[in-house]
Formats: C-alpha cells, structure tokens, sequence
C-alpha cells in the first residue's frame, strides 16, 4: 500500500460535462484548464500588492527555517495566501452604505456589554472601512443561470481555495476557477436524486481533490484537475444519517467526517494494487454526545514543519464541551473543555489559528457558543506533551453563528441578525460593523434535521441547526466567501490605501488624515499593503499625506462660503485650515507649509490670519523652527492690525528674529509696550544687553526722581527692569532661556559698570550723583537689594568681583545715607542688607562702623513718632540678619527703652538671658501684653532653661500677678493653677479688690471654665468664700454653680445662702443635706408668698411676670416631690402633696374677691397640674378624701378648704381626674388583652410543635441498617428524631443513646451526636405512642460554648431580662380585681410598693411576635 499519488490517476467520468453547461450559459467556448502548479506560478505572479511585511509571507526562494519563525516578535501578523481581487471579475460594493456602527451601539440593558473594553463612539471614523464586501458577479450569474437551465438546484455549501466549489440542492457540484470562470460540473442530477442534497465540500492542500457529503449520507471523491470521480463512498458512517461535516486534514490520505447522528469518524484513502480503498474509523460516537462541528488543525506550507504538525489536531465541539485529539501517531484526547450556562439555540463554533506570542509561533483555537468567545493556546513541550493555556476572553453583546480569523490580531463574527462585525482580537476593539442581509445567506438548518432520511435526529440537534450555516461561509487566503441563495460575496481586509480612498470618496478629508498618521504611527489595526522597513513605509504614506493636505487646502478654498457674514468665512477657515497645519508639522514638512500651503492659503486674506494664527501654540511650544521671513513679517503685521499685542509678544521671544528688521521690530515693540519682546530682540538680535536698560530707564527715572508716584504702566516696566538685571546678572536670557556660556562675564560685567556709572549719557547739570542705583532705590529698595544680594551669592571670590561688591555697598552708602529722602524703612533695608553680608564667613567687605550708629540713633529718634511700628521692625530685622555685632549693647538697650521699642529690648535680654526682664517688655507693651501668660508659661514648661531662669521669672510674676489678674483673670488662673498652685491662698490673701477676687477664683474654681479641679489643692472655705462672693455679685448664678462645684460643706454653705435669701439654692443644698421635708419647706413658703402677692392690685405687667414666676417656682417644687417620692412611704409623701395641693387651692377661698377673678383659670391650670403629678403617688380615693373632707365639730363646719360644701367649685379638678383615670384604664386593659393574645400565640405554637408528626428519612434503624420491622420483640420500639433518624431502642440503648430519668427514657441521636464532634446534643423525653408501638424522640443540637461566647450570651440575657408573662399577668388581674370594690375603698397596705409596674428598670417590649414556618 502507498499514499494515492495526487493527479495522475485515471477514473471514470460521471456524465455531465462542462462543456454542455458552458453552452448552456452563454459561453463561447469552455473555460482553459490550469494544471495546480500553473495556477500557483499564476496567482504568485499577481499577488505584488500582498504586504510581506504585515503577514509575514516569505519569498518563494528563501523559505523560511522553522527557527525564524519561532523569533518572530509579538507583534508580527500570520502569513496567509490573499487572492488578487484583480483575478475575480467583482463589483465593489461600498461597504459605508451598509449600517456601521460601534460595538456599544446596542447593549442598552444588556448585562453583559459591561464586561467588555469600553469602545470609541464611532468606529468608522477612527479606522475608516476595514473590509471590502463584493459580489462575485460571474459565479452569481452562473450559479442562477444552472438552476435554471440544467436544473442544478439551490446553491447548499461552498469551499474556497485556489478553486471556489460551490454545492447544489440536487447533487451538482460547480468548480470556479480564479477569474469566476466555470471551470468544471461535478455528478449530475440523477446522482442527486439518489445520494440528495450536497451538505458539505471541502478541497485538500493542493487543490487537486474534492470531497462532497451529501444529505443521504453518502461521499464522493472527485479529481479536480481531470473532473473524473475517484470515490463513491457509502458505508464509512451509519446509514440514514445526512454528512454534516467533511473535512481534509494535512494529510491528503486522511480526511474526518461528521454526521447527523453527532459521530465523527475518521476516513483514510489508500491504494491497493490499483483499488482505490476508504477505511471509516469511528472517533466519536454520538451516543455519548453529540458533535455537531468539527475542525482540523491545518498548518501553512512554511509552518508543515512545526512541532505540533504530527500530532494532527482534530478540534470537535458537542452540544455540551469541546474536545482536542489527537489523530497520529496514536489517537488520545489531549483536552475537554465544558461550555457552561449558554442558551441551548447557540451554535457551538471553532476555528484555529497559528499566532505569533512570546516569540513563538503557536496555533490558538478559538471557540465559542453563545455571545463569550474562549481562546485557547495550544503548545507542545519538549517532552512531547500538549499542554493548553487559557487566553483573554471576548465577551459580545449578541450572538454568535460564525467566526472566522482574517490574520492572527483580525477576526470577523457573524451575529444571529447576519451582522458582520470585525474585531481587533488583541485590543478587543471593534474596528467595523456590516450588515449583509442582502446576501441572503443559506443555512444548513435540513441537514441538521436529516429532512432527506426522515428527520431522525435529537431535538437538541435540530435546535441547534436553525441557525447553523457552516457550509455557507469559507475562507483562504485572508478572503471570507458568503453564498446566498442566489450568489457568492467575498469579503477581504482593504489595502492601507484603499481604506484612506474609501474616506477620501465619502469626502471624509479629516478622517482620511487621521487614518494615515495612524498608519505612519504605526497605530493601526487590519494593516495591509505597508511594505519595506519603518522609514520606508513612513516614507510612502508620508507622500500620500501631502497629496491629501494639497487637495484638502484647495477643498477649503473652493468650499469657502462666498457670501455672508465675514465670521462664518472665518469659521470655516478656523475649521479647516489648523488641520493643514497640524499636519504639515506631524510631517515636519515646514517647507511645504511655508511655500505651497502659505501661497496657497494667501490667496484668501481670512484663510492667510487664521493659518497666522494657528502658528501660535506651536511656536510657543517652540515646536516650529526654520519660518520664513516673509511668514515672521506677515505674523507680525497680522498680529498689530488685529491689536493682538500680547499675543505678539508671546510669540517674538520664541522666534528667531535675526532675518527680520530689527530696529522696525524694535520701534513697533516700544510703541506697543512690550517690553518683554523689545528686551529679547535687542538681546538675541544684536547682543545688545545695555540699551533695553536705558530705554527703560528714562521712563520711569523722572517722575522717582521728583517725588512723584508712579502710574501703573510705569510700575509694569519697573518691575520688569528688575527681573531683567537679576536675570543678567545671574547668566540667564530674558524672559527664558539662558545667555550663551562665552557671554556670561561680559553681560555681568557689562550691566554693573552701567549702574554704577556717575552720571546717565545725557545727563543734565543738576542730576544726581550714581542716577541708576538711586532710581532703582527709589523704585523698591527691598527687592533691588535683594537682586545684589543673589549676585553677591553667585561671585566668585576673585579680585575684580570683591571690587565690584565693595564699590557698590560704599555707592548705596553714599546714596542713601547722604540723603534724607528715604524712609526709616528703606535705610533699614539697606543696613540689614550690609548686616547679612557682614555676618558671612568669607565676608571681604568694609563698612564704617560709626554709619550704623548713625542708623540707630535715625531709628531711635524719640522726637519721631510717625512709623513706630516700621522703624522697630526695620530695626529688629537688622539685629536678626547680624547687625547686632555692630552696635554696643550698654547703648542700644537705653535708647530702645527710651524709644519704647520693646520688641528691640526682649530681642537683647533673650541675648543674654534675662527672661525675668523680659516680662517687663511685655507688660509694659501695649500690642502684646496678652501674649505674656504664653511666655511665662513657655519659659516655666518647656526643658531648656536653667532652675535660676525659671525661679527669676516665677518670682517676676508672682510681684506681677495683681497685673496679671487685671489683664485677663481666666489665662492668669490657668496659669496659677498650673505652675503656683501652692501659693493660691496666699494670693487670695494679698488681694484687696473684692471683685477682683470674686473673678480669679470663678476663672480658678468654676468647672465650666476649663481648670482640672484635681490638680487643685485648696481649703472649702476658700470654695465658701467664692459662693459668697457669687451670692454677692451674680445671685442669679448660685445654683447652677452649686450644682457643678464640688468642694464645700453643705451646712456652712446653706447658712450663707440663707443670709442672702437665696431661697432655690438653699432648698438645693437643703434637699442634698436628705433633709427633703426642709427643702420642700423652703419652696412651699415661697410658694405661698407669691401666691399672696396676687391678693394686692397690681399693674398688668408686673402681674403677667408674677403668674410666670409662680408657675416656675411651682415646676420646681412639682420636680422636688417627684425626685423624692419613690423613696419615701405613704404618710411622708402625703406630707409633701397635700400642703402643695393646698397652698394652690388656698387663694381660690377668696374667689370672690374682684382681684382673684381674673386669676381664678390659670389657678385651676396649676392646680390641676399638681393633681396630675400627685396621682402617680397618692391614691385616688385619698386625694378624693381630702378634697371633700368635712369636720363637724360642735355645730361648726370646718372647711380646711372649701367652706359650705361649694363642690361645683371643684368640679372641674374632679373631671379631670376621672378622665385621666378613664385614659389609664383603657391603656391597662389594652396592654392586658395584647399580653394574652401573645401568650395564646405562643402556647398554640408549641402545642403544635410537640403535636407535629415526624418524617423518617429512611425505613431502616441507622445502626443496625436493618428494617424497623424486622424483630417483633416486645421491650423493642422505634425511636424517630425530628432531624429524620429511626433507631431501634436496643440499638440505641447498645450505643449508649439513652439515659433512665424519674422513670422515664430520655433519647440522643447516635449518628448526629457522632457526627458532631465533641458535641453536646439536647436530649428530650420519648413519648410512647401506644397504638402502634413507636416513640417519638425530639432532638436538636447545640455546639458547646467557649467561656468567651458564655459571657456574651449571659450580657445577652441579662440586657433582655425581663419580668416573666406569668408575674404580669398576676399583676394585672390582681390589680383589676381590686378595683371592682369601688373608687373610694382605701386599699390595705401600700400595694404601689410592691408592684411590678413601679419598679423602676420594668421595661414592657412590646413587639410582634416571631413568624414560624408552617
């Protein structure tokens, strides 16, 4: 046996030949015939505009060792064979008129859209059309033209290679060559109407065989260089069942097949003594699972020598995983891999594809059921094993029914609403959306249902084929064919060039742009046509570019509105003419921006300003260099006639201005003030550093000079010339950059022979010696200094620079000090300055000591009192920055005191260490004399200071603190109470000003001013001494003092408050005494006396105020009684309501008196009030006794309150109280009936849970495994748990389950008390059911509990303790058994005491009650 060697066979031809079907269609004669090689030198001969750089294809010379393809980088497209679309006679369908949308244009509500990468909004605008979908006008023809003439039948399956087959309902199959020409008719109608339908083709490597599949099951081999048939294949697979699938491997003697039954079987073709031969081998049969797709590994003609290649992968995907096997050298299952949760509609899809990842070429399967595409990584190890890696997913937002790779990083998808979308595998970006409903695409749903052989087929298989077209679609090449019911599209990725023509047709200009810089960037996706290196491709597209931007610049013109408002014409042009710019500049080509593109736009003055203007930020981002002079000119003149001067100015000090005429520049600067632009063109124009100063200089001199301020332009240039010589005389360009190195020195030296020139170049007769320096003085002493003191910094210590510091120090002496035109500020100024340059280490200057004398007696001038504030602080900024080795200390101190310069003298004494005197200072200092207790606290806290500094300051401010305490009596306790708490009674001693005292000790001892108490160490009878100083000076603040103060005695103080009739606060102390009697005393007469009050006439005011005053005083002595009835019996509380009750009623004796008439209702208010209180204390019947009580004695009516039994008086209070007891009543007997329901509730639910029958989980005793039924013993039952377990009691009792308690069983589960380990299991008592002899046993578990979780439950427990239903209950119903007696019965005893309801942590939850499952 030998492999069938390819084309040299002979076989019987079927009838129906080309020819005649040729002339049936129309053709003259039958189409040339290629030999395979032919048509290979053919296709390689036309295929120049295949980019070998983007696909890798090697040269037919120099193929490629597998090593070079394994060090391929990562970024690397596959190779694939593209047909030339100029072989197929197609007509280009534009692809923009079908819809085109992003990928996130339809996933509103749906769930899983929001895994996915967020898209762009528009697709198209960032990659322009990617893919070309054509029709195949010939094939199409053709395909139409034999179903009608020769009866070929509906076009059922394609397959793709050099070759386009095409397989039809009745058993034809048409062969096209590359120009769509016919090239052979495979079979015939009689064979279809025998074998049916052609349901699957598939063509081998070298394009020279045919295998078909038809509906009935049968194959056929068919020789496509000689159309002679080879095969006829009827028993490889079960019979009845339709092929769904047929497919070569790389292996031309080895194909697989795949049929409606779900088995897949492998077919191998031999040759035997001239008989050709088919062996079927089953790999898969469909009774474990059906296979409804499959797909053979195929490797290029350059990767045939991969590792993986010998293995001969065969993908398979079953309704419910896929699997990979292997075919050779032996068949084995190298991966299953299970869909998951998918729709079970979704059609199960593969396809496979070698990648370059990680420098090595690998093939990547890529699968999927549903809207989640997996891609997985297969590698071969050196062992020799297959090992599968798992890559990022793709999730989609619609369905899928075919996926195809283009190249390794493009991958096309067909959705279930025949929506084509192209994806960016690797960004996971969708680069274009198609619709292609007009192709009509044919779908394999009847061989999926096997109509042909009787629909024999699974209900899950036929679901499946609704939307299976496998046989519809085929790729080779990079090309994807789609056959409809009445023609063939052919879809492939445009060429680099043909997506930007593709924009440039929709008149997309900007767009076509953007997509060719992203092409020259090297950013975009689906690149074909781009070959050579990078600067080449760059190169080529480049060129392309400038084509565009001269058609997009004439396109701008000509599209320019010609009439209307003149700021529409400049839309226009600020739309379209940056873009020009833009690009010209990404393409650093400012040739052609400054010569065509100017001359071009110039042609219009609106289109000239705006590409003026668009120059800005880009010279400002100095990003355009090499600007025609012309441009420059026509950029300034631009700028003046718009009056954008400080746009102007912004761009001249980053132009290079050399080609320009410098003093036209200079002269157009100066007269807009821009001074900025004239410094940096005198600068970098002509090297000229001096000039820009004297210009300046001669503006603002003049008016300094004179006296006079300077107006706010003036102030502008000033500045500015200070940070011009800062910036000279530092080495750096102004306003940015740096001077050239070799000019450094001499612009230094330059500008400080300028300013300390002896006179100006034009200077009159009376000018002022060194003009420059004492201008700049003039303008801002400060920051000029400050500018000399940074160019002293940067000196190198060499001859001439110490010179040039020592001559200008001894100028600014002579300027200043010669003069009395400057302020003590500016004279500060110079001499702190001196005094920092002194202090220096290396400090080579001189300066006459006798001038700062001069200063200080000009500072310490008592004659001058103007700026006292400025000439201390100049003064103390001079000492700090070193002046203070210049001066003598036994002089400057007197003059300091003397100039009242107080900050100068605490400067000093700190010096020496004389913080006591410093003390002084501050006292003695208006501005900071609060700021002295941080000081004296600072110096007495704070580690640093020696035990004799601080015992000098203690002892300063102890003879300091009646000062202290007048300054501010709260920081100077603060400070008492912290540092001389043991001299605090001494200090009260010494005081003499009552008030005074009164408020140190409020600041000292009041808890609410903030003083820790505990730190404290005093006498009560200094607390005593304050409250009487309170009851002096603030009474009305006595009690809530009292009531936060802590240290006093109670008696010494009641007697200070009863001396000033302070009657509230001696009933406080009175009542915290335990004299409760007393305080309420105390209350009650006062009570009284303001009762009495009412008695008088009175005026309205006074009369509103005193109602108010009874009322408060009234609460207070309601509040008193409530505090201290529940601790006092019944005769004491009675002592306490009873004469408040009176003392209210008393006054309404006299109510017929005029005067108490009008008070008569807000009486009765307050008396009800009482009444309402007392009734929580009092019983009833006792308050009714005494309101009606009448005493006969000795014929005398004795009326303690009401005289001749008035009861209308008090019927009103009667009412009230009998309503209040209605309220209560109908509040208890609520309570009682929600109590009982509750307790019914709960005692219904556990009767039905005793009661509630129990479920054996089995028929068997869980010990013995036998049936419950098996032993008749009469001492053996049957034990049901309500966890489901049944036991026989002896097993139990065998296992030790069952405990003996007074006389009765007590069960535990075995298997659950085993089961949990350590546990302990709660054990309830058997019931014995007599009727049928079974118990039943009620068991639950509880896990022992940690000493931890003990405690938490008990703090549980304890917090939700309450009084049980029972004790409630018994409560209640004693309580309302008592009260059928009658309102007034006295009850025996004092049964209020007793009651649950009084006590005072009862708490009623009153919640729902918990819901049981039923």
């Amino acid at each position: 046996m030998e492999p069938e060697s390819l084309g040299a066979e002979q076989g019987a031809s079927l009838p129906g030949p080309a020819e005649e079907l040729g002339t049936l269609l129309g053709q003259d004669a039958a189409p040339q015939k290629l030999s395979g090689e032919e048509l290979d030198r053919e296709l390689e001969s036309k295929s120049d505009l295949i980019d070998d750089k983007e696909f890798d294809i090697p040269q037919v010379d120099t193929p490629p060792t597998l090593e070079s393809i394994l060090n391929e980088t990562d970024d690397e497209e596959e190779s694939f064979v593209l047909e030339d679309p100029s072989l197929l006679n197609i007509d280009n369908i534009d692809t923009h008129s079908y819809d085109t949308s992003s990928l996130a244009s339809s996933d509103s509500g749906d769930r899983t859209h929001l895994k996915r990468k967020k898209k762009l909004p528009d697709s198209f605008s960032l990659h322009g059309s990617v893919v070309r979908l054509s029709l195949l006008k010939g094939i199409s023809a053709q395909i139409v033209s034999a179903a009608d003439k020769v009866d070929a039948g509906l076009p059922t399956a394609i397959a793709a290679s050099s070759l386009i087959a095409v397989g039809t309902s009745h058993g034809l199959a048409l062969i096209f060559d590359p120009n769509q020409a016919l090239r052979l008719c495979l079979g015939s109608t009689a064979v279809g109407a025998q074998y049916g339908a052609i349901s699957a083709l598939s063509i081998n490597n070298d394009c020279s065989r045919l295998l078909c599949g038809f509906a009935k099951g049968q194959i056929t081999m068919w020789d496509l260089a000689s159309g002679k048939l080879l095969r006829s294949i009827t028993d490889a697979h079960p019979p009845g069942t339709a092929i769904l699938h047929i497919k070569f491997t790389d292996d031309p003697t080895l194909a697989i097949c795949n049929d409606s039954g779900g088995s897949v079987f492998e077919l191998s073709f031999k040759r035997v003594m001239g008989v050709r031969t088919c062996e079927s081998r089953c790999l898969f049969s469909g009774s474990k699972g059906e296979v409804c797709c499959i797909e053979p590994l195929h490797a290029k003609t350059e990767l045939r020598d991969h590792p993986i290649t010998q293995y001969s992968l065969l993908a398979m995907a079953s309704l419910t995983k896929i699997l990979v096997i292997g075919l050779k050298p032996s068949l084995k299952v190298w991966m299953t891999f299970p869909y998951g949760r998918m729709d079970p509609s979704s059609v199960p899809l593969l396809a496979w594809y070698f990648v370059a990842v990680q420098n090595s070429v690998n093939p990547m399967l890529a699968f999927c059921r549903g809207d989640v595409v997996h891609f997985l990584l297969v590698k071969r190890d050196d062992s020799g094993a297959i090992h599968v890696t798992k890559q990022k997913q793709l999730h989609l937002h619609y369905d899928l029914i075919n996926f195809t790779w283009i190249n390794s990083r493009t991958v096309v998808l067909l959705d279930s609403v025949e929506k084509l979308h192209v994806i960016d595998r690797q960004m996971q970006e969708e680069l274009e959306t198609i619709e292609i409903s007009e192709v009509q695409l044919v779908y394999n749903s009847s061989h999926f249902k096997s109509l042909a052989t009787g629909g024999n087929v699974s209900q899950a298989l036929a679901l499946v084929g609704e939307k299976a077209c496998y046989q519809s679609i085929s790729s080779c090449g990079g090309q994807i064919f789609y056959l409809g019911t009445k023609s063939v599209h052919v879809m492939m990725i445009r060429s680099w060039r043909e997506r930007v023509d593709h924009l440039l047709k929709q008149d997309c200009l900007t767009e076509a742009l953007a997509l060719a810089w992203s092409f020259h960037e090297g950013k975009a996706k689906a690149v074909v046509g781009l070959s050579g290196d990078g600067n080449k491709r760059k190169a080529v597209i480049a060129d392309r570019m400038v084509e565009i931007l001269f058609h997009y610049a004439d396109r701008t013109l000509k599209k320019c509105p010609d009439q209307g408002k003149i700021q529409v014409m400049e839309q226009h042009f600020q739309d379209m003419v940056p873009v020009i710019v833009d690009y010209c500049l990404l393409l650093q080509r400012t040739d052609l921006l400054f010569s065509q593109m100017y001359d071009k736009l110039s042609e219009n003055s609106v289109a000239k300003g705006v590409f003026l203007e668009c120059l800005e930020p880009y010279i400002l981002s100095d990003k355009l260099m090499g600007m025609t002079a012309q441009v420059m000119k026509d950029l300034l003149l631009h700028y003046q006639d718009k009056n954008l001067m400080e746009d102007m100015e912004a761009c001249i000090v980053h132009m290079d201005i050399t080609s320009l005429d410098i003093q036209q520049v200079v002269l157009l600067c100066w007269e807009n003030h821009l001074y900025d632009a004239m410094i940096y063109v005198y600068n970098s124009g002509m090297n000229d550093f001096i000039s820009p100063m004297e210009k300046l200089f001669k503006v603002i001199a003049p008016p300094l000079n004179a006296g006079k301020s300077l107006t706010d332009e003036k102030v502008v240039m000033g500045n500015k010339l200070l940070v011009y010589i800062s910036c000279c005389l530092a080495g750096r360009a102004y306003p940015l950059g740096d001077i050239p190195e070799d000019l450094v020195p001499l612009v230094k030296n330059q500008v400080f022979e300028f300013l300390i020139r002896l006179h100006s170049a034009e200077a009159s007769a009376d000018e002022e010696v060194y003009p420059y320096v004492r201008t700049l003085l003039h303008f801002d002493t400060r920051e000029f200094l400050n500018v000399l003191a940074l160019t002293f910094e940067d000196f190198k210590n060499d001859k001439q620079a110490v010179e040039y510091q020592q001559r200008i120090v001894d100028i600014l002496l002579k300027v200043m000090v010669e003069n009395s035109d400057f302020t003590p500020s500016q004279i500060g100024c110079l001499f702190t300055f001196l005094a920092r340059q002194l202090a220096k280490p290396n400090n080579t200057l001189f300066v006459n000591r006798t001038l700062f004398d001069q200063v200080l007696e000009f500072l310490c001038s008592p004659d001058d009192d103007s700026r006292h504030s400025e000439r201390q602080q100049v003064l103390l900024e001079l000492l700090q920055a070193g002046g203070i080795v210049q001066f003598e200390e036994n002089r400057l101190i007197p003059m300091a005191e003397k100039a009242e310069f107080y900050q100068i003298c605490e400067f000093m004494y700190e010096q020496e260490h004389l913080y006591d005197k410093i003390i002084d200072c501050y006292l003695r200092d208006p501005v900071r004399k609060e700021e002295v207790f941080n000081y004296i606290h600072n110096i007495l806290s704070i580690p640093g200071y020696s035990a004799e500094e601080k015992q000098s300051v203690w002892q300063k401010a102890m003879k300091h603190i009646e000062e202290l305490l007048l300054l501010s009596p709260n920081k100077a306790a603060d400070l008492i109470a912290t540092h001389f708490n043991d001299q605090i009674e001494g200090i009260i001693k010494n005081l003499q000003d009552q008030f005074l005292l009164f408020q140190f000790l409020r600041s000292l001892l009041d808890p609410r001013e903030g003083i820790n108490q505990d730190m404290l160490q005093i006498s009560p009878c200094v607390t005593e001494q304050f409250i009487e100083l309170l009851c002096h000076y603030s009474p009305d603040q006595v009690l809530e003092t009292l009531q936060v103060l802590e240290f006093y005695r109670l008696e010494e103080t009641i007697q200070i408050t009863q001396k000033h009739l302070l009657h509230e606060a001696s009933s406080y102390l009175l009542e915290k005494k335990g004299d409760v009697h007393g305080a309420f005393l105390v209350m009650l007469e006062q009570l009284r006396s303001k009762l009495l009050m009412l008695t008088y006439e009175i005026e309205e005011s006074t009369e509103l105020h005193l109602l108010k005053d009874i009322e408060d005083t009234l609460v207070k002595t309601i509040a008193l009684c409530q505090r201290n009835s529940h601790s006092l019996n019944q005769q004491q509380r009675e002592a306490l309501w009873f004469p408040l009750l009176e003392a209210m009623m008393s006054p309404q004796k006299l109510s017929s008196s005029t005067v108490l008439c009008q008070y008569s209702e807000p009486l009765k208010s307050l008396t009800m009030q009482v009444l309402n209180n007392m009734a929580a204390f009092i019983a009833l019947p006792s308050i009714l006794q005494r309101i009606l009580q009448v005493s006969n004695r000795g014929g005398e009516n004795i009326d303690p309150v009401y005289g001749r039994g008035k009861l209308g008086e008090i019927q009103g209070l009667v009412l009230g109280m009998l309503d209040t007891f209605n309220y209560e009543q109908t509040l208890l007997e609520t309570t009682t009936n929600l109590l009982n329901h509750d307790l019914h509730w709960s005692l219904c639910n556990l009767r039905a849970s005793i009661t509630r029958g129990l479920n054996p989980k089995q028929d068997y005793c869980c010990i013995c495994l036998q049936q419950y039924k098996r032993r008749q013993e009469m001492a053996d039952e049957i034990i049901v748990f309500s966890c489901g377990h049944l036991y026989h009691s002896l097993c139990l009792l065998s296992k030790e389950c069952g405990i003996e308690t007074k006389g009765q069983m007590r069960w535990t589960c075995y298997k659950c008390n085993s089961s949990n380990k350590g546990g302990k299991l709660s054990e309830n008592f058997s019931e014995l059911k007599k009727g049928n002899g079974a118990s039943l046993a009620q068991s639950s578990s509880e896990s022992l509990l940690d000493s931890q979780q003990i405690q938490a439950f008990d703090q549980l427990c304890r917090l939700y303790r309450g009084t049980s239903r029972l004790a409630l209950l018994t409560e209640l119903s004693r309580t309302r058994g008592g009260e059928k007696h009658g309102l007034l019965n006295v009850s025996q005893g004092d049964p209020a005491l007793n009651s649950v309801f009084q006590n005072e942590n009862f708490q009623l939850h009153l919640a729902p009650p918990p819901l049981t499952e039923e």
